[in-house]
Formats: C-alpha cells, structure tokens, sequence
C-alpha cells in the first residue's frame, strides 16, 4: 500500500510535519500496515510551485499523491482555513485525480473556533479531488501538542477501521495483503 503524507506548512521542520509524521505512524500501527509513509513536505517545493516552467519535483510529488492508495494531508491553520501552499499544490492536481485514495484531512491551529476548519475545508477539497474522506478529520490545537499520543490512539482507530469499510479497494487489497 503507498502511504503519502503532504504537508502544506511553509516552515521547514514544522509541527505540522511532527503532527503529521506521528498521525500517520499511529495510522499505520492501528491499521497493521508495513512499511514507512512517503513524506511531501511542500515547504522543499514552494518556490516551484508558481515558476512557470515545469519542474521535477514538483511533478514527483504530484505522482506519489496521485498514485497513493492512503493519502494523510495536513496543514496548519490560516486565516480559519488550510494553507495557501496547501490549495497551490492540490490546484496543479487533474481532476478525480484522488479517485484511488483515502485521504485523512488534518489541522494544527492556535485556537479552539478554528477546529471545524478540518472537516469544513480541507474535506471539501480532498473529495472535490476525487478522493474518499470517511470518519472525522484531525483537529490538533497548539495547546494539545504535549497530550499528542492521547489524541492520535482513539482517532487513529477509527481510521484504520475505515480502511476496512469505507477505503477505495485499492486501499481494502493492499490492507489485506499485509
């Protein structure tokens, strides 16, 4: 099973990126999964995001999302909503180019009136994208970072209960077959 995670944080080495990395390391441990999730850190790849002129990187990227079967996108919170790099990116993607995947939206914000932002934005886009958003998305506060393991064991399950019963079958074969 390809595992991508996308990271749509302008700050290298974020805590978007730790919130990240460790939502999908609980994912992948409550599901059974093997292997490591493949990491896009857009941060790397901002400043070839509106050049003109194609770029490799930028192109790798948009096939390791677009040929992953388990898609865990994440962005910090800014102005109530995902980042501008974030929508830069998912913009270059074709349409229903997501059909494949499940994807899992997740938030980092500041303030608690911004935790409906992960299901009221950033699941709009994944599934416009064509991909299969089932259970709750992740709303990570600031403030929460300390009882982060907490928060990821019980959400962690009910997603990797979807891979079971709502995934893509893509996403069913590549489970069973671990």
């Amino acid at each position: 099973m390809r595992f991508v995670i996308v990271v749509g944080n302008p700050r290298p080495q974020s805590r978007t990126l730790a919130v990240a990395v460790a939502a999908a390391t609980a994912i992948t441990r409550a599901a059974g999964l093997a292997g490591e999730p493949e990491v896009i850190d857009l941060s790397v790849l901002a400043r070839h995001l509106l050049l003109p002129e194609p770029s490799a990187a930028v192109e790798d990227a948009i096939d390791q999302v677009t040929t992953a079967d388990l898609l865990l996108v994440a962005s910090p919170t800014f102005k109530g909503t995902y980042s501008g790099l974030l929508k830069v990116f998912l913009d270059r993607l074709p349409p229903g180019s997501l059909g494949r995947a499940m994807a899992v939206p997740v938030m980092l914000m500041g303030v608690r009136e911004h935790m409906p932002a992960v299901d009221a934005y950033l699941r709009p886009l994944l599934i416009e994208l064509g991909a299969a958003v089932h259970g709750p998305g992740l709303a990570v506060l600031e403030s929460g970072l300390d009882d982060l393991d907490a928060i990821l064991g019980s959400w962690a399950g009910r997603v990797a209960s979807e891979l079971g019963g709502h995934a893509p079958a893509a996403v069913i074969a590549a489970a069973q077959a671990v």
